[in-house]
């Protein structure tokens, strides 16, 4: 165990493995830091011990919202939003939405991505190089699956991920800004699902079912259906559009890869699954909340301390992902943590995956002498933010 000696949280660079990871890894996986709210924390960075405190459900998600508990960062949104699978659960909506979030629930979604995809790379290809393709590929192309999965008009995606420059900043006090953001947005979702005619598609639609049924309409609210929704499209859409930014800067940065994929199309699954490895997207680490006293490795972790477990730690540890410095698609085992693990692991993982894999074998395909439009040390990456977000992303082709 050491007191950190180092900046946390690290570098907000998402196209270089931060050295402080590597270090805190091979010889200090448990460490003590202090938050940007002044707040002490644990800070776990080896891969068994942060995939322990993952699945260990002493260390408690939801509870990092609590009054007077140590934060990672001031709290933005409303604390019950930080248990948004746990109100899910308990409201009887569980159903709704995991049949939602399951690419075979929708049996035209794959053919509905992949034109959406070619759609948008149409406009690029038209428009000529060069082009930012976070404006002009990932973020519509994530907001639009996000809306087709809620039922809301795909045409209200930019309305609501502007939203999500707000709702996701990470900072050491509230900001104004921030309460009358939700607001915003949590009116707009009550609006769809009381629009008449009610919704009858997407996650929208199945809540207007369900608000008519005995059995769960004494158990929701609006406020809540409309909260699940909002919280969805915003943990979604920032997540599939931030993977897919980090997944193209390596691609373009590597072209053999790219090449690779344009040759063997079916490797483009574990290709995915080490792109997910490999990236740098999510911005601090996973928050959890000792509950109870815990042994992790050679630190007790004492009740009601804060611990942080520090996913490119885990997912580039030498021990169980050999020269995690390279991105190999031939990994014969890749039991990465880039979607969590226990009780929180990531209930979209399938539908990521699914979305991760149309756009990018659109991309290689259409695009094939894709690069980056400037030198990588001069993306400008996006500071406070819950993801390690480059603003833009030009490149030419």
């Amino acid at each position: 165990m050491i007191q950190a000696d180092f900046t946390f949280p690290l570098s907000r660079r998402g196209d270089v493995l931060p050295e402080e990871a590597q270090l805190l890894c091979a010889k200090h996986p448990v460490a003590k830091v202090r938050t940007m709210t002044g707040d002490d924390a644990w800070l776990v960075s080896n891969y068994a011990l942060a995939k322990q405190v993952l699945e260990d459900e002493r260390f408690s998600l939801k509870d990092t919202a609590n009054a007077g508990v140590p934060r990672q960062y001031a709290l933005t949104i409303p604390p019950e939003v930080v248990n948004n699978m746990g109100n899910i659960n308990s409201a009887g909506l569980r159903n709704a939405v995991m049949k939602t979030l399951s690419p075979r629930a929708d049996h035209e979604l794959g053919g509905w991505l992949e034109a959406e995809a070619h759609r948008l790379l149409d406009v690029l290809v038209q428009q000529g190089p060069p082009a930012d393709l976070r404006d002009g590929f990932t973020e519509p192309y994530s907001a639009a699956l996000h809306c087709r999965l809620l039922g809301i008009p795909t045409d209200d995606w930019r309305r609501l991920m502007s939203g999500i420059d707000l709702a996701f900043v990470t900072s050491p006090a509230v900001f104004e800004g921030s309460t009358p953001n939700w607001y915003r947005d949590l009116g707009y979702m009550t609006a769809r699902l009381n629009a008449d005619p009610e919704p009858t598609e997407g996650l929208l639609g199945r809540f207007a079912e369900l608000r008519r049924s005995p059995d769960v309409s004494d158990r929701v609210s609006d406020e809540l259906l409309a909260t699940v929704a909002l919280s969805l499209f915003g943990a979604g859409a920032v997540s599939t559009s931030s993977f897919l930014l980090h997944a193209i800067i390596h691609l373009a940065q590597q072209p053999e890869l790219a090449e690779r994929l344009r040759q063997e199309p079916a490797v483009i699954g574990r290709a995915v699954d080490e792109l997910l490895r490999y990236n740098l997207s999510i911005g601090d680490a996973l928050p959890r909340l000792a509950m109870a006293d815990v042994q992790v490795g050679e630190v007790l972790i004492k009740e009601g301390e804060l611990v942080l477990v520090l996913v490119e730690g885990a997912n580039y540890d030498p021990e169980v992902f050999p020269h995690p410095e390279k991105i190999d698609f031939d990994r014969t085992e890749n039991p990465h943590l880039a979607f969590g693990a226990g009780r929180h692991f990531c209930p979209a993982s399938a539908l990521g995956r699914t979305h991760a894999e149309i756009a990018l074998t659109a991309l290689v395909s259409r695009l094939p002498e894709l690069r980056l439009a400037l030198p990588v040390e001069q993306l400008a990456w996006r500071p406070g933010f819950i993801k390690r977000l480059p603003e833009r992303l030009p490149v030419i082709w």
